[in-house]
């Protein structure tokens, strides 16, 4: 086998992982698994047949036959899905007479390459359904070899063989990066003119049907993200359930969500904040929900006439002229969600109520003064503030009013509001202060 056809199997190998990677995307495209491993084997490799008279792989005479390790393996694996892989190996083997066998003197070497697919019979079996510890692969394909005798009367000819492998892989887990392995293999040899023993050549004209059996002990590298578990060991269903379990999670805090910034009056102020979540609809309210009422008669002081009866009358100029005490006391704000320079949906009413003002008032000017929580940099709530006091003066100045009236500033950190609640003060202080710029 020389090093053109080596070269051929690794291009031969590469292709196939390649072609069966798009033909198993639709199982592991969106699996969160590694797919390499490397594999390190040594231990025993017997040749069965065919031997010549009087040669012994082991003693005939001995049930068991532990002889010193002649099998040396490394193998390379991609996995197309937690089911189904393919690895090439390596391997060297090294024949040759015991002693106390009672065999004749030899000694024989198989260099070998092998290309095999992979089933992960843990998987199809289910084995995670009561350990993810134990694992079990099996493997199969073709492998070709170079032999070479080193004693007898053929001493360092080589040929070329070619067979076919399989057997079984036991695994254990370790870690998501290592795991034990025993393999047990058998490799049928199709084309072989050399015993095992590498002394007759007699059948040279017809082929051999060799047989070996390989038991080996090893380790099993994992390569990828040390965070992630290999496809061996991927649990689908188990991964599914516990996506299930967050997405689930997500729309439960989504929901309380919506129910939390729910506004039920209708003021722009959501429920969470609104003292008086009951004020009648149009009434201009302050930031904590509740509607003007100076002569503290429970009436807003917008429905009232100025005998202090609850009438319409003038109702559009009381109005205003409560939206200015709000104003100029600087009690009309813009609230704005966690690390965001958009107004939220409750505060959207506040931004009509603010042009409406300065299209009421055309002398009048303001200052936008934008302010964010306590938490992040001095430096990034500086920033934030300062957008979120510009998107209003965008919104403001894209709607008619003119630049001349309106001034932008940004003062980062708000701890105006001090409460028990920490999360309430948080969302307070997300705003933008209107305020009235004196002459």
């Amino acid at each position: 086998m020389n090093r053109l056809n080596i070269f051929l199997v690794f291009i031969i190998f590469f292709n196939i992982s390649y072609s069966q990677d798009t033909i198993f995307n639709n199982v592991s495209d969106t699996a969160d698994f590694n797919r390499w491993s490397v594999e390190l084997n040594l231990g025993q490799s017997k040749g069965v047949r065919p031997f010549t008279d009087n040669y012994y792989s082991s003693n005939p005479r001995d049930y068991f036959n532990l002889s010193k390790i002649n099998h040396y393996d490394l193998g390379f694996r991609y996995m197309f899905n937690e089911y189904f892989g393919a690895k090439i190996d390596f391997a060297y083997d090294l024949f040759q007479n015991e002693d106390g066998s009672g065999s004749l003197p030899f000694k024989s070497k198989m260099y070998s390459i092998g290309l095999q697919g992979v089933m992960n019979i843990g998987r199809v079996l289910h084995f995670d359904s009561f350990t993810n510890r134990f694992g079990l692969l099996a493997h199969a394909g073709v492998k070709i070899s170079q032999f070479t005798p080193e004693i007898g009367g053929h001493k360092n000819v080589t040929e070329d063989n070619g067979g076919i492998v399989f057997g079984l892989t036991p695994q254990f887990r370790i870690s998501n990066r290592f795991a034990l392995s025993a393999d047990f293999s058998a490799l049928s040899n199709m084309r072989q003119h050399y015993n095992w023993d590498g002394v007759s050549l007699s059948n040279k004209d017809n082929n051999l049907t060799g047989l070996m059996y390989t038991a080996s002990f090893g380790l099993t590298y994992y390569i990828g993200n040390r965070s992630v578990v290999h496809a061996d060991w991927y649990n689908a269903k188990k991964v599914n359930k516990e996506k299930d379990k967050v997405d689930d999670e997500a729309r439960k805090r989504l929901d309380e969500l919506e129910t939390l910034l729910s506004d039920v009056d209708k003021d722009g102020v959501p429920d969470y904040l609104d003292f008086q979540n009951n004020t009648p609809g149009g009434v201009a309210v302050d930031t904590r929900g509740r509607f003007i009422d100076i002569n503290k008669n429970n009436v807003p002081d917008e429905l009232e006439n100025n005998n202090g009866n609850n009438a319409f009358i003038d109702y559009k100029i009381e109005k205003y002229d409560a939206i200015k005490s709000l104003v100029e006391n600087g009690y009309l704000n813009i609230f704005f969600d966690l690390n965001s320079d958009v107004p939220n949906e409750s505060s959207s009413n506040n931004l009509l109520i603010v042009l409406d003002f300065m299209k009421k008032y055309p002398d009048a000017k303001i200052k936008l003064v934008g302010y964010a929580d306590t938490r992040g940099g001095k430096e990034l709530n500086i920033d934030l503030s300062f957008r979120r006091s510009r998107f209003v003066y965008n919104y403001l100045v894209k709607n008619g009013v003119s630049p001349s009236r309106l001034s932008v500033d940004g003062r980062g950190v708000d701890s105006t509001y001090v409460s028990d609640n920490k999360e309430l003060d948080y969302r307070m202080a997300r705003r933008v202060a209107i305020l009235l710029i004196k002459d």
